[in-house]
């Protein structure tokens, strides 16, 4: 009796507050069920891996409320997975990366390599070993550490330099990102020791491409993206570089490498979630977090119409403790993100010495009106960034835990052939070796 008298409330309690809210499972979602129902039986010739940085289902959330309606992964959710490193319980992008590209347990900071120091192969190189073409893309440095685990194994994630002719080394087919500075030498003012990779790459066959309007007009089966010296723009920023999107890049390292018949492995990561995360900038979040939503829109276009494509979407760690809801408030005012610009660290470097304009310049890029205990908390603050962004998080009603990443399980989504393969609760170097499986081909 009380069950059907609360539903009942509840019932009442939505229609008459005005909400307007669909997060059920309503007749699109089951015309989808229906295609990866289909799709289960075929085989999987080609694998899309898409990692969100810093990702969880607090961020699913709160990502849930900002757009007013599920992603385009929600609907595939499988499961969970674990995400500790061999050395401590709390993982780091280069030791997940490397238990999320080899099936194997490294320590923070290592990439492609076991504890001490053997190289072991990826997933990546495992494609490359079935004639397959191979690909990655990212917001960060392309040699950063969730990317370099596919391609690239040295001690230390710092080590980017090293990490970018490993990929030309190791055959990978289309790197797409930032990162310029890694590729050219330092007599040219980037960081090589020896010859400029940019110049040897296209020898070697490789289109080389600048900026958002080179890219779309790429046609090659191998091609070279440096869209940044450094990392790319966050997505909110990005206007103005003439920079391509995450979707943008997902789309045309697709149609490149879907040309070799054999099939391809594709990693896509939305790398600047994480970087938000350990800022505490929910607007930076979500901004990232929806130009992440979109290419997986693009992947699962692809996957669709090409039947034996298994696209798997999972994050690497969770970053900030982000929560939704926060200073005991029953409530969430998500919606005042959609206001917000730019990201804290721009506003910060925006401030004169005084910080004196702290009033003039979050107004500026967040519509908010800061309260005079507000204005302190930032001028007193060592990061005025973090301040910022904390003070848009408060009136947001979202918390956070760290400025680092926590232990938290993370979900998991798949489409396609062998998607059920990643239901239940997994540990992140399952994930691998189950596309590996899916594929029919030999990890380690």
């Amino acid at each position: 009796m009380y069950k059907k008298i609360a539903s009942v409330g509840i019932a009442a309690g939505l229609l008459f507050s005005g909400m307007q809210v669909d997060f059920g499972f309503n007749e699109a979602q089951a015309k989808k069920a229906e295609v990866n129902e289909q799709q289960k039986q075929g085989k999987v010739k080609n694998v899309i891996y898409m990692i969100p940085d810093g990702y969880n289902s607090d961020y699913a959330t709160n990502y849930r409320w900002y757009k007013g309606e599920e992603s385009s992964f929600d609907p595939h959710v499988k499961g969970l997975i674990k995400t500790h490193s061999a050395d401590t319980e709390v993982t780091d992008s280069a030791a997940a990366g490397t238990a999320m590209a080899t099936g194997e347990k490294t320590n923070n900071g290592m990439i492609g390599v076991t504890p001490d120091g053997e190289e072991v192969d990826s997933i990546l190189d495992a494609a490359e070993s079935s004639k397959k073409s191979t690909g990655l893309v990212a917001t960060s440095t392309i040699t950063h550490a969730t990317p370099a685990v596919f391609g690239a194994s040295v001690l230390s994630r710092d080590d980017e330099a090293s990490i970018a002719p490993q990929y030309f080394e190791n055959g990978v087919d289309v790197l797409l990102g930032g990162g310029r500075d890694y590729f050219t030498s330092k007599d040219e003012g980037g960081k090589q020791e020896g010859d400029n990779l940019i110049e040897k790459a296209k020898k070697n066959g490789y289109q080389y491409v600048t900026d958002k309007d080179e890219l779309k007009n790429a046609d090659g089966e191998k091609l070279l993206g440096l869209f940044a010296e450094d990392a790319m723009a966050p997505e909110m920023e990005r206007k103005e570089t003439g920079e391509p999107s995450l979707a943008e890049m997902t789309s045309t390292a697709i149609d490149a490498l879907k040309q070799n018949k054999q099939g391809f492995f594709l990693m896509v990561e939305g790398s600047q979630i994480d970087w938000a995360g350990h800022a505490h900038d929910p607007a930076w979040a979500m901004n990232d977090t929806e130009a992440f939503d979109k290419a997986v829109e693009a992947a699962l276009k692809f996957a669709e119409k090409d039947g034996n494509t298994l696209v798997v979407v999972a994050g690497d760690h969770e970053t900030g403790g982000m929560s939704v809801g926060a200073n005991g408030k029953y409530d969430l005012n998500i919606d005042i993100l959609h206001d917000v610009t730019a990201t804290g660290d721009t506003m910060a470097s925006e401030l004169n010495e005084e910080k004196s304009n702290v009033k003039e310049v979050v107004k500026k890029y967040t519509s908010l009106n800061l309260t005079e205990e507000e204005v302190v908390s930032i001028k007193n603050a060592e990061e005025p960034n973090i301040a910022i962004n904390e003070v848009v998080s408060d009136r947001a009603l979202i918390g956070w835990t760290s400025t680092a990443h926590t232990g938290t399980d993370l979900p998991v989504y798949a489409y396609g052939p062998k998607s059920d393969m990643f239901s239940g609760l997994l540990d992140n170097t399952d994930l691998p070796k189950l596309m590996a499986k899916a594929m029919k081909m030999k990890l380690n």
